[in-house]
């Protein structure tokens, strides 16, 4: 499986191929290796540091803070495994996936093979109902003809899924695990062998560190905390990007499929460096393969290209994200909560 780097080709005359023509232009589908090889030895350090410092401080309370340390260097290695997958650091399928392979299976404990999977068809059908599978109606629902019928503890999250949304965030790192591993024994990834090894040898290794420096209720803590954080980051990086904006009918252009579905956060470099990069969600879901410090750059061309055109263009603060995708939760489900009423 190879996750979408590039988009499909289209007619010369279209609007997209006019935009691609003027980022083209500017250099801005280049690689940056020198950005890429700083970026990964920052993660990789952080990586480093924070299992010695885990070892060196030993059996104490203070490892609560080690874990949320960890943390967000987890999901920061998971931004780099995103990517990777989308050949952003390396050119060519090999080495792209060895090193996906390390970060995703080895590093975080998530099948790289099962994550590319879906998250190639999240790419080429952004928030439609039925072909997204970030979408799908699993935990949270989100399309208003979901919401009714749903009975017992999931009519109960139905009904109050905004309020949930953030505390919901801290099993995230769980269901990843328990989905790479229902992947990976119904056979949806092509290396089922090979990553389901990597995968063992992360837990092995995790729990092993867990259990011979900490005491058993110190490792349960730190458990719980560092996955928690995990999901919590992980959820938040990707919360602001496509929830609560427009669901596609299919018929749409590619241009207009893309940047219809997805929002854009305005920050600073802070931003960039904590959301990955995935701030610029409409230029990165334009140009999957373009390195992600170069989306600041293309910012502007596609902004200002999309008023000319007429197309809209949505940006707004990181808060006013969060704000507007629990308010599109709320409004979905309520026809579960007048379905509980009227019961």
């Amino acid at each position: 499986m190879t996750i979408t780097t590039t988009p499909p080709r289209a007619p010369a005359g279209s609007d997209f191929a006019v935009l691609a023509r003027r980022i083209n232009a500017e250099g801005l589908m280049e690689r940056r290796p020198a950005y890429y090889a700083a970026r990964l030895s920052v993660v990789a350090l952080m990586l480093l540091g924070g299992w010695t410092a885990f070892v060196l401080i030993g059996s104490s309370w203070w490892q609560l803070v080690t874990a949320v340390f960890l943390a967000v260097t987890f999901a920061q290695v998971a931004l780099v495994a995103h990517d990777l997958a989308h050949r952003q650091v390396f050119r060519t399928r090999r080495p792209s996936e060895f090193a996906g392979l390390l970060a995703g299976n080895v590093g975080i404990g998530m099948s790289y093979g099962w994550w590319m999977d879906k998250h190639t068809r999240h790419h080429n059908n952004p928030n439609h109902d039925d072909l997204d599978p970030d979408v799908a109606p699993e935990v949270l629902i989100w399309a208003t003809e979901s919401a009714a019928g749903r009975r017992g503890l999931a009519g109960f999250i139905t009904r109050h899924q905004a309020a949930l949304f953030f505390p919901l965030l801290t099993l995230l790192a769980i269901d990843l695990k328990v989905s790479s591993v229902k992947a990976l024994r119904n056979g949806v990834t092509k290396r089922r062998g090979l990553e389901s090894a990597l995968l063992v040898l992360h837990a092995v290794c995790y729990l092993a560190a867990l259990l011979i420096v900490l005491s058993p209720l110190q490792a349960v803590a730190f458990l719980v905390v560092h996955q928690a954080m995990f999901g919590v980051y992980l959820g938040m990086t990707f919360a602001p990007n496509h929830k609560g904006m427009p669901h596609p009918s299919g018929d749409e252009d590619f241009l207009r499929k893309q940047v219809l579905t997805s929002r854009n956060v305005r920050g600073g470099w802070l931003t960039d460096a904590a959301l990955g990069g995935l701030n610029y969600q409409i230029e990165h879901h334009l140009f999957p393969g373009m390195p992600s410090p170069n989306l600041r750059r293309a910012q502007p061309i596609v902004q200002a290209y999309c008023e000319d055109i007429g197309v809209p263009y949505e940006q707004t603060s990181l808060v006013t994200s969060y704000r507007q995708a629990l308010q599109y939760l709320h409004e979905v489900g309520a026809p579960a909560r007048a379905e509980h009423a009227t019961r």
